[in-house]
């Protein structure tokens, strides 16, 4: 895989990762974090997808290398899920 590769599966993760963390109204960090959450995702959906025997829905090929989309999004949504409810919501003390 060239750099440019590299680079364009990443922005996309990151894409996809903030797509993710907007629907289950959970981020942390910023575009690294994304990122980060995007491929995450795209593990977590492309296994659930294949345990649920779902097909492949909107896949990107670059250099060889294939990124799901849909499952991405899919998955980074139920990571972003979780990590909101195991890190659970900080209450404001009222002075």
């Amino acid at each position: 895989m060239s750099l440019l590769g590299l680079i364009i599966l990443i922005i996309i993760a990151a894409v996809c990762g903030s797509l993710g963390q907007a629907i289950a109204g959970f981020s942390r960090g910023g575009c690294l974090v994304a990122a980060v959450v995007g491929f995450i995702g795209a593990f977590l959906g492309m296994w659930l997808a294949q345990q649920l025997g779902l097909p492949e829905v909107l896949p990107i090929t670059i250099d060889g290398e294939t990124f799901p989309i849909v499952w991405s999004i899919i998955g980074s949504a139920l990571f972003s899920a979780i990590l909101g409810l195991l890190s659970g919501r900080r209450r404001r003390r009222s002075v």
